[in-house]
């Protein structure tokens, strides 16, 4: 399965830069890296990401990360949080999300 991180320019260019990364403040300040389904991407963005440009997409085989906690958040959902730092050799690709009239358009997330 798989799980996406949403980074904005500055942190998808530090984690380029650095091959890893503790996350955004958020994560820093929770102690873990949030991550969400294809299906909770949208609510992420809506929420967390709304207006913003420059964003990055960055998807991630859950079945390949160690200390993953499925843990309830938003509306009871289970999400996958990430109890590491994220790698460079965790990501299986990643890409700019664009916004179009209607928000944030992040295409097929397969």
């Amino acid at each position: 399965m798989l799980a996406y991180k949403i980074f904005r320019t500055s942190e998808f260019e530090a984690f380029c830069r650095d091959g890893r990364s503790l996350g955004a403040p958020v994560d820093l300040a929770d102690g873990y890296i949030h991550l969400s389904t294809a299906a909770q991407v949208p609510g992420t963005l809506a929420k967390h990401f709304a207006g913003q440009a420059g964003l990055q997409l960055l998807a991630v085989d859950t079945a390949k990360l160690d200390v993953l906690k499925w843990e309830a958040s938003r509306g009871g959902d289970l999400f996958p949080h990430l109890y590491r730092e994220l790698r460079e050799a965790d990501v299986l690709w990643s890409r700019e999300i664009h916004s179009g009239p209607a928000g944030h358009v992040t295409g097929d997330l397969s």
